[in-house]
């Protein structure tokens, strides 16, 4: 029997309702600070990142979201430009599917899938130096999602890198992040699956 901090099994399957009513409980509280675990890792990108660039790592999502925000684009387009490469530090090889598996919860579900397939459409700009397929991206050519995709990495990834731009901090993103991580997880209303939005004006 749970003792009211902690649950009474070892084993999931040997759990009771109270165990599993007490996780429910507990729960909560930590699903409502998911937003301040996304900040801690986008602050943490400030002080380590990749060698060689010019830039840091959440100096670059800072300077995507920069251009979406001043592209006219809305929330969800400016939260997926911010957290895009969130994943880099935990999943290097797969950074892209992971930086969306964050926000697919609380995003239009055209944001989550231009994240998710944005590595393979920067390798436009790229791939041709290290010998491989810079039009990998055709693969998707007939998604609804290809030309988001596309716009995204030529507007806002690709041309964030410049260190003399006049990039919005990330105490002027935190009220928008906060908005959109508490949104109900899900909700119909908000994936709009089908739905391709446009990323600005």
């Amino acid at each position: 029997m749970s003792n009211g901090t902690t649950v009474s099994f070892t084993q999931m399957k040997d759990g009771t309702r109270d165990d599993y009513a007490l996780l429910d409980r507990l729960e909560k509280p930590y699903l409502a600070q998911t937003a301040d675990r996304v900040l801690a890792e986008l602050r943490r990108q400030g002080a380590a990142s990749l060698d060689g660039y010019r830039i840091t790592r959440l100096q670059h999502g800072l300077q995507s979201a920069t251009r979406a925000q001043r592209d006219g684009a809305d929330e969800d387009w400016v939260v997926g430009a911010l957290l895009h490469d969130i994943g880099d530090g935990l999943a290097p090889q797969n950074h892209d599917r992971f930086s969306a598996e964050v926000i697919r919860p609380f995003v239009r579900w055209d944001v989550a899938w231009v994240v998710e397939h944005h590595g393979i459409f920067q390798m436009l700009y790229y791939a041709k130096h290290y010998g491989w397929d810079e039009n990998a991206r055709d693969r998707f050519r007939d998604h609804p999602c290809f030309e988001s995709c596309a716009a995204f990495c030529e507007r806002w990834d690709q041309a964030s890198f410049d260190p003399d731009y006049d990039t919005l901090p990330l105490e002027h993103f935190e009220p928008v992040l906060r908005a959109v991580f508490a949104r109900k997880a899900y909700d119909p209303a908000v994936i709009r699956e089908g739905f391709v939005s446009a990323l600005g004006r």
